[in-house]
């Protein structure tokens, strides 16, 4: 007999953490959460794996904790993409509609559809996503042209592509461990799709996940994704430079960026003091507030410029209504906000996670790993961000 239930994995090698999450999909439409696993992260550096050997270990760690957790193997597994190796690019293609009345057929959005995302890549380059805009039937949008009747057919692709060796390095840690890897999702639409309803991205709005070592970001209009981006900086780096700036280890520097970090410069007084330990042991120092704060927030601002500056003539603050939001473990420091609404010129929020998602997991560090499961069950309604189903088949080949 075969079973209605399936059992998905969803799996964010991040920086400071492997984060692993365990769904049951049962009837193809109901998604329960049945297993939570993580672990220090280690060989990677900036969303890359730079040490196979310990990345692997680290992730396989969380794997085995999650499958524990849920008391079931899981059944495949959806793999969260980042790193500054990622870019993306614009394609546009057109077509005269073929038909004598003038009528769309299929045969003419498969043939716009196949020029505009034909464009070769460099060497070495490797297709994650194409990301379908919608189409344009003599200028006007429209989301299904099929049997409508127009002249000219246009319709243009976000195109994201990274190292064929740096995604194939993630897709092999996970075959170690003995899973099918179904699919590949690029980290910012995971986040993306959770922390923001149908009706911003159809009206417009920023999504930015702030992790460890990278910046994930997607621009949504029009109801997808207009452009994305990855900034290879993220939390730990506000750690390093307080390490630098106040001459602390970076176990000490990390405890001051929970504690006393801020997005935006809030304290005033230059003798207000806060301490490492608080109790005046040995080894406990005090340091300025108002430099703890200016130092991360420089940081802060610094991120969100390089962002604006990413996604270029794509961002105007009045396309975005909905404003930008933001997730990931680094959106928790105080003040963030603040900070997100002065460099975009918007309104800027935390994002939330669905009501029916418990507790333990609403924090902004599940983000990517709960959108990773929203992937993974609207896998057939969701083909206009499904990666070529080439890309894991060349991966493979080549494990």
């Amino acid at each position: 007999m075969i079973s209605n239930t399936k059992i998905v994995g969803a799996v964010e090698i991040g920086t400071t953490k492997v984060t692993v999450l365990v769904g049951e999909i049962a009837r193809g439409r109901e998604l329960s959460i049945i297993g939570v696993g993580e672990a220090s992260s280690r060989g990677v550096i900036k969303g890359a794996v730079m040490d196979f050997k310990a990345a692997s270990e680290a992730t396989h760690n969380a794997l085995l904790a999650a499958e524990q957790s849920a008391g079931t193997r899981v059944d495949e597994v959806y793999l969260a993409q980042t790193g500054g190796h990622l870019e993306g690019f614009e394609n546009e293609a057109s077509v005269n509609v073929a038909a004598a009345d003038n009528t769309v057929s299929a045969m003419d959005t498969d043939t716009v559809c196949r020029l505009a995302m034909a464009k070769e890549l460099p060497e070495g380059r490797i297709v994650v996503h194409h990301i379908r805009r919608p189409f344009r039937l003599d200028g006007r949008l429209v989301p299904d042209p099929e049997h409508l009747v127009g002249r000219r057919l246009d319709v243009s692709y976000w195109t994201i592509h990274g190292l064929e060796s740096k995604v194939a390095d993630n897709t092999h840690v996970i075959n170690g461990f003995s899973v099918r890897v179904t699919k590949l999702i690029l980290s910012s639409l995971a986040s993306g799709a959770l922390i923001t309803t149908a009706e911003e991205r159809h009206n417009g709005v920023l999504a930015i996940d702030l992790g460890g070592g990278t910046t994930d970001f997607a621009l949504y209009r029009d109801g997808c994704a207009h452009k994305t981006g990855v900034v290879a900086v993220g939390g730990g780096h506000l750690t390093n430079d307080l390490a630098l700036g106040l001459r602390v280890q970076q176990g000490q520097a990390e405890t001051l960026k929970l504690r006393y970090g801020r997005g935006t410069v809030h304290a005033r007084d230059k003798k207000d003091k806060v301490m490492l330990i608080g109790d005046f042991s040995i080894g406990d120092r005090e340091f300025p507030r108002l430099t703890i704060e200016q130092i991360t927030a420089a940081r802060v601002w610094e991120i969100f410029e390089v962002v604006r500056q990413k996604l270029g003539a794509s961002f105007a603050p009045e396309k975005i209504p909905a404003g930008v939001v933001l997730t990931g473990g680094t959106a928790k420091l105080p003040g963030i906000t603040e900070a997100a609404a002065k460099v975009f010129g918007t309104s800027a929020r935390l994002g939330e996670v669905p009501a029916w998602i418990g507790e333990n997991l609403r924090d902004p560090g599940y983000a990517t790993a709960l959108g990773l499961l929203h992937f993974s069950l609207n896998a057939q309604t969701d083909r206009a961000t499904a990666p070529r189903r080439s890309l894991l088949s060349k991966l493979f080949a080549t494990a």
